[in-house]
């Protein structure tokens, strides 16, 4: 069975095929998970914006909308950091690396072990623990399954790295994170896509736009270590 914080996760598996369908669903329920189901790409879009599950495992070849396409309006459209497990069978490895590109946090190959699986969600929900519920530090909240960052009753317009940033030093409050830090903490190991410096600039337009809500310094430099997330 799942650890006690994984039970009643809702996990939306958006496949056409109702025989692989149904095999997951019986799987997730037997593991104490929340089910809901997309037969295309269009009832997931509309699924994935009025239920907001904890995680998609999504087939690539859908009608309608492709997998591909669901997964990139997720993370740039939605601009959200809702879990995502592509379940497919696009074998090569030119086709993995094009998903985790996209975004998809595990890439499973048709055909699959159901086990197997079920062992994946739950290292992908433990991993990603966060991005289903929200926090809430100092007048900011944050809902990372929405892709959305609130300072008191006003909405923070934010990209999804400075998304990623706040998240990160939310979870790391009053602590003095060095660049490395920062960018170990948003990215898997070997996948960095921002260089250190380039953070810099990241940091400098996240402040600015929280300066906008509020006059407060929230994220403040401290000289040859990094920056802190405070509390004011």
């Amino acid at each position: 069975m799942p650890q006690q914080n994984l039970i009643g996760k809702t996990v939306l598996v958006i496949e056409d095929d109702p025989k692989i369908r149904q095999l997951i669903k019986i799987y997730l329920l037997k593991e104490g998970y929340e089910v809901m189901e997309a037969e295309d790409g269009f009832v997931a879009k509309e699924k994935i914006q009025k239920l907001d599950p904890c995680l998609l495992i999504l087939d690539l070849m859908l009608p309608g909308v492709s997998g591909e396409e669901i997964c990139r309006w997720v993370r740039e459209d939605l601009n959200s950091m809702m879990p995502v497990i592509m379940l497919t069978a696009k074998a090569s490895e030119k086709n993995k690396i094009e998903g985790l590109k996209l975004g998809a946090d595990d890439y499973v190959v048709k055909p699959f072990s159901p086990a197997e699986l079920m062992a994946r969600i739950e290292a992908v929900l433990r991993r990603t623990a966060s991005r289903c519920g929200k926090i809430s530090f100092s007048g900011f909240t944050i809902k990372p399954v929405k892709g959305e960052a609130w300072i008191q009753d006003k909405k923070l317009d934010l990209t999804l790295f400075e998304f990623k940033l706040l998240h990160t030093f939310m979870k790391h409050p009053n602590q003095v994170l060095s660049r490395e830090q920062i960018l170990n903490l948003i990215y898997e190991k070997n996948e960095k896509a921002v260089s250190d410096r380039t953070i810099d600039v990241h940091i400098k337009h996240l402040r600015e736009k929280i300066k906008q809500k509020t006059p407060k310094e929230y994220i403040q430099t401290v000289r040859g270590m990094g920056y802190k997330f405070v509390g004011l």
